[in-house]
């Protein structure tokens, strides 16, 4: 266990993900004028810390392994997977649960249905991906 915590790419990839996260609070304090640490820890949301995560950890194994190296492509195409997912999926399945809300709402309105509301703030705008990286 003592190994890996020396393994400097994996604990440059940590503190780039830290970071993003961190970024997240003060972004969202910039946005709405109020401190939510909940953000800290939360998916979605400017910068993505995913791709932070990803992007350094490639580039570090890009780094110390070498380009050319089998490891470091296999690295490459789980950054671009990732942030693919990030930007594509999990962003569509938030405008989705943004919908979906909606419906329950006017459906809780009526006394129909009580349901409790879907996270909507799960991807990334391509820019927040970008920004992220």
């Amino acid at each position: 266990m003592l190994h890996i915590a020396g393994n400097t790419v994996l604990n440059v990839a940590i503190f780039s993900w830290a970071i993003a996260q961190i970024l997240k609070v003060i972004f969202d304090y910039w946005k709405k004028k109020k401190i939510d640490f909940r953000r800290l820890v939360g998916a979605g949301g400017m910068p993505s810390s995913h791709s932070a995560f990803v992007c350094s950890l490639a580039t570090g194994v890009a780094l110390v392994e070498g380009w050319h190296s089998s490891i470091a492509a296999l690295a490459i195409c789980f950054a671009v997977v990732v942030m693919f997912d990030a930007a594509g999926v999990r962003y569509a399945a938030g405008q989705q649960a943004a919908v979906l809300n909606k419906i329950v709402e006017e459906y809780s309105q009526l006394g129909r249905i009580q349901n409790k509301r879907l996270k909507e703030l799960l991807g990334h705008t391509p820019f927040e991906v970008f920004v992220g990286a």
